[in-house]
């Protein structure tokens, strides 16, 4: 046991130290924005952001362009004359985010156990004479064993939820999938004093979908993902510091 001390020493102070080498170049960057607002991200191409993967979804099978004779309409065209919703890659499209989620959840659980064991041996091929020199002279062959055990449990948890978020956003068409579905992008971010907030919204849409003001409903892009929150000082002082998070991923209590 005192062979381990030292090992298990050592790891507690590399630990220690990786934390503190994490903390410390999180609050070098703090440090040197102190007095300043938070740095509004720069505009890039989402498609040349590390890990952007194209969107693969199952394709119906291509259908030719034909064009009628002695007719002004083509096949496939959503209007006789120029559309100027989005339709093409680097098009605008704007989304109107809306998100109510409610959500009321109630559970109990309960658990009870009782067991009792009792294991005797009075005779035991005329060897149960021994048992005094095995367990000393004290032991009853009647009575080796004898355990018993209690165990109850009782649960209960509650949850009440209620989301709401309405926003316009702009996004951009970064991706044209062969059924005419794009594939669109967009992030915001408004700062306020020293907090920065942001929306990303991304997912696929229809063309179909995309109204005649060149707007979308939120809840009309497929795999959507929306995200909300922020950055600056109010979510610094809302997150536990990085040695808080770090006990409590090592420790087991």
């Amino acid at each position: 046991m005192l062979r381990l001390l030292p090992r298990l020493g050592l790891r507690v102070v590399a630990l220690a130290a990786l934390a503190a080498s994490l903390a410390a170049c999180g609050t070098a960057d703090r440090l040197a924005n102190v007095g300043r607002a938070p740095a509004l991200t720069a505009i890039e191409d989402p498609t040349a952001q590390p890990g952007y993967v194209p969107v693969r979804m199952p394709m119906p099978t291509p259908e030719v362009v034909s064009f009628a004779s002695n007719s002004l309409w083509r096949q496939g065209a959503r209007g006789f004359f120029k559309d100027q919703r989005a339709a093409q890659v680097g098009d605008l499209v704007t989304v109107r985010v809306r998100i109510t989620d409610r959500a009321q959840f109630d559970n109990q659980t309960r658990r009870s156990r009782a067991n009792s064991e009792a294991l005797g041996a009075g005779g035991l091929f005329g060897l149960e004479t021994q048992y005094g020199q095995v367990f000393g002279d004290d032991v009853q062959a009647d009575a080796l064993v004898d355990a018993q055990s209690d165990s109850s449990s009782r649960g209960a948890g509650s949850i009440r939820r209620s989301e709401q978020l309405t926003t316009n956003v702009a996004a951009v068409v970064t991706q044209l999938l062969p059924n005419g579905n794009l594939v669109i992008e967009g992030k915001q971010e408004v700062r306020v004093n020293f907090e920065v907030r942001e929306l990303i919204v991304a997912g696929v849409v229809r063309p179909e979908d995309i109204e005649n003001d060149n707007t979308i409903d939120s809840t009309k892009i497929a795999q959507a993902r929306i995200a909300y929150g922020g950055r600056g000082q109010i979510t610094d002082v809302q997150q536990p510091r990085y040695g808080q998070q770090v006990l409590d991923i090592l420790l087991p209590f």
